[in-house]
């Protein structure tokens, strides 16, 4: 995020923060709009912004907005944002779910930046994960390298979008790592295609 220069970012699952929480003291970001459909979690995370004020002193650098409400619909209030983070949020989503979730960060909401991580099934094994599950209950899925590196790529170029693809959290020489990244930037002079999302594959 420091690197695309993003001054307004979307926390599209926000949770209790710890990324939010982290990007409202860095000075160059403006405006951060924090996204759960969790109201328990919202509650913990304002929580938290206040026991930050009082041991500083002092708001947060940047303007902090909390919303209740799911990533897979638009929301005009995140209107204009620069970049939008989804920080292992997607895997629990239901597959059949993940073209609603493309066309409203993509073509809909459609910022400079779009940033997503999700764990790495292959990793599973060092981290005594069974096959036969998934890493944490709430998963919906569970992708490989080369799935998420095949969606990755067909988001992009449906809507305008050039991606590189990272390793992230550890890197094993065969596995690679913990969790993937991959970070979509607008070409420039490409605005969104408009095509219809391609369904998950199995």
């Amino acid at each position: 995020m420091r690197a695309c220069g993003a001054r307004t970012i979307a926390d599209l699952g926000c949770g209790d923060g710890d990324l939010l929480l982290r990007l409202a003291v860095e000075p160059r970001i403006e405006r951060i709009v924090g996204l759960d459909l969790c109201p328990d979690a919202l509650a913990r995370l304002r929580a938290r912004l206040a026991r930050a004020r009082t041991r500083t002193g002092a708001a947060p650098a940047a303007r902090v907005e909390l919303m209740q409400g799911s990533m897979t619909e638009h929301h005009p209030a995140l209107a204009g944002v620069d970049c939008a983070v989804l920080i292992e949020t997607i895997e629990h989503i239901a597959p059949d779910r993940l073209s609603t979730l493309e066309h409203a960060v993509f073509a809909r909401l459609h910022p400079e930046t779009v940033i997503v991580t999700t764990p790495n099934a292959e990793f599973n094994a060092l981290l005594g994960v069974p096959s036969h599950r998934f890493r944490h209950p709430g998963h919906r899925f569970e992708w490989d390298r080369a799935k998420f590196a095949r969606w990755a790529a067909g988001v992009a170029a449906r809507h305008g979008y050039a991606v590189t693809r990272h390793d992230i959290a550890g890197r094993h020489s065969l596995l690679g790592g913990a969790s993937q990244m991959a970070v979509f930037r607008q070409t420039p002079g490409a605005p969104s295609t408009g095509l219809s999302p391609a369904p998950a594959e199995d």
